[in-house]
């Protein structure tokens, strides 16, 4: 098993650092978790306790820890209304809310993700096309899925427990494979109708891409446009925040986290209202 580990950290089965990203996120989780002294306390900004956001976040990971190992596991239709309709099923159906044993399937989950993707990825007649809660992805996009979704709850959890987040620039960087994946995907229609636009944005110390939209109709690509109306750098950590619906940007843009450029910067604070967080 130790081999098999160390593929998924060394880049051959995900991307480097993914799986190490993965571990210690599920890892800080729980140690968040271990220490806290009460459950019930309400999570701000949501109508979830601590212990429904961390039986949420663990039976997530049994969720992606299934999919990676290719079993179906249906989980509503893609829209912001069914992930919250399934995700207060699953919850209903799950009565554990104590700390320790939560914190313990959370990191057991992830552990059986990364196994699976190791096992998977061995069989050359796998098929890595999956097909996830926000559409079909392949395993590496699907880790970054994990990670980004242990890292949206994790950060909350903290808030929760008034305890310091675990949230880096280099987690934020492995987070934008899935970030640009489903982009198209939650494209908020109603705000984004006959937009016409192009972006170019940048993870501050990290990596570029392009957002098009062309009357309303979205293209993501991982270079920017050759001619773009409006330049968004943002700070690692808020580009995170403000992509998962936990970071107002107006507030970011005040506090000099998104600074804005080009030939139509008054498009930049617009940009996060025409995506609905995933």
């Amino acid at each position: 098993m130790a081999a098999e580990m160390r593929s998924v950290d060394d880049g051959k089965t995900l991307p480097d650092g993914l799986g190490q990203a993965i571990r210690e996120t599920a890892g800080d989780i729980a140690e968040l978790l271990r220490a806290a002294a009460d459950t019930t306390v309400p999570v701000p900004g949501s109508e979830w306790t601590v212990g429904e956001a961390a039986a949420h976040l663990a039976l997530a990971n049994e969720l992606m820890a299934d999919l990676a190992a290719g079993r179906e596991r249906p989980y509503g239709d893609g829209t912001p209304q069914s992930l919250a309709a399934a995700n207060a099923r699953s919850l209903a159906a799950f009565r554990e809310r104590r700390a320790e044993p939560l914190a313990a399937m959370i990191v057991a989950q992830a552990d059986g993700f990364l196994d699976a993707v190791v096992r998977v990825t061995a069989d050359k007649a796998a098929d890595p096309a999956l097909v996830t809660p926000l559409g079909p992805m392949d395993r590496s996009v699907l880790a970054s899925y994990l990670l980004t979704h242990m890292l949206g709850h994790g950060y909350d959890l903290a808030r929760a427990l008034g305890r310091p987040h675990m949230i880096d620039r280099a987690r934020v960087v492995l987070c934008l494979p899935f970030l640009l994946t489903v982009m198209p995907r939650v494209v908020n229609a109603t705000v984004g109708a006959g937009v016409t636009a192009r972006y170019r944005l940048r993870v501050r110390g990290g990596p570029e891409f392009g957002v098009t939209f062309t009357d309303g109709a979205v293209n993501v690509t991982s270079a920017p446009p050759d001619r773009a109306d409006c330049t968004i750098l943002t700070e690692p950590v808020t580009f995170l925040l403000i992509a998962l619906g936990r970071c107002n940007p107006w507030g970011a843009m005040a506090r000099g986290r998104v600074l804005a450029w080009g030939r139509k910067p008054w498009l930049a604070p617009r940009f996060p209202a025409l995506f609905t967080a995933p």
